[in-house]
């Protein structure tokens, strides 16, 4: 029971700091999105601790009759079923909620699964379609560049990441406004900005009625884009990435394809203001959330090998 507790209070601890890292100045947008690669990690960290946790909570209270640690009563009760046996007090009920934490592991790895599996699948059509379509250009070395007249840049991850431009990007940008956002695009198929995600998609498609965890999602692909922002400003120390954002800001028309990683996606006016103001975050506040992230992971996993 007492490990049951400990669940639950991770549980409660994963929904506080996702409302303190969504709401509250102190852990809030105030140092996130100057420090977004930290911000990414503790998300990382929150989603991690909240699936264990989830898992873990039913399956502690099923293992309740054993009266020890989480990981050795699972390790006893499979001993013990495969030898007909089960301890004194051990009912359906504790059974069932055993068969629940194991069905809330199932469903998360397989909303994960389906997610990675299907993005693959967009993407393999996709870069199907890029090599019929699609055209190599001396002005946007290592891109493809599409005939067509709205404003789209993106990166199409995988494997073999392709960055795409449209040619009404090209008639859009100047020659550094460009070279800006070709790097901000490298930046997602370096990083693999697609399998950050990824979590997180799963997640709202196991838990499309969790309000938070959309709102996390959403975070995070702001993030992306702001860490991706970094380090095209680290190489192009101008405003050019900040002029190429306004440009797509004012765009008649933008486009990006499901799966892909597009420069135009979300928050250009935060970005760009982002962009133009300079200064680090507090390390004391960075240290803490990082901190705060290793003990929410930590928990659960604790338990769970006890």
């Amino acid at each position: 029971m007492v490990q049951a507790v400990h669940f639950a209070a991770s549980l409660l601890a994963c929904y506080v700091t996702a409302q303190v890292l969504l709401r509250t100045g102190w852990l809030g947008r105030s140092w996130t999105w100057h420090s977004p690669r930290v911000a990414i990690v503790c998300w990382q960290a929150l989603g991690l601790a909240f699936g264990l946790s989830a898992i873990g909570l039913p399956m502690a209270l099923g293992l309740g009759p054993y009266g020890t640690g989480t990981g050795a009563a699972l390790w006893m009760l499979a001993t013990d079923l495969f030898g007909g046996r089960l301890p004194a007090g051990m009912t359906v009920v504790h059974l069932g909620l055993v068969g629940i934490g194991f069905g809330v592991a199932a469903t998360l790895l397989g909303t994960l699964a389906r997610s990675l599996l299907g993005a693959l699948r967009v993407q393999r059509r996709h870069r199907d379609l890029l090599t019929l379509v699609a055209r190599n250009d001396p002005a946007v070395p290592g891109a493809l560049v599409l005939d067509h007249p709205s404003a789209a840049a993106y990166c199409l991850p995988g494997v073999r990441p392709r960055v795409v431009v449209s040619a009404g990007t090209l008639s859009l940008l100047d020659r550094s406004q460009l070279a800006a956002v070709l790097s901000h695009e490298r930046a997602h198929a370096d990083e693999r900005h697609d399998l950050v995600l990824l979590p997180f998609t799963a997640l709202c498609r196991a838990l499309p009625w969790v309000r938070w965890v959309r709102t996390a999602h959403d975070e995070v692909a702001l993030l992306v884009e702001m860490r991706a922002d970094d380090k095209a400003r680290r190489l192009h120390a101008d405003e050019s990435l900040a002029a190429a954002l306004l440009r797509f800001a004012t765009a008649p028309s933008r486009v990006t394809p499901a799966g892909a990683l597009g420069i135009a996606d979300s928050h250009l006016d935060a970005r760009v203001s982002r962009l133009r103001v300079t200064g680090r975050p507090p390390r004391l506040r960075v240290a803490s959330a990082l901190g705060v992230a290793a003990l929410l992971v930590s928990i659960p996993v604790t338990l769970f090998v006890s």
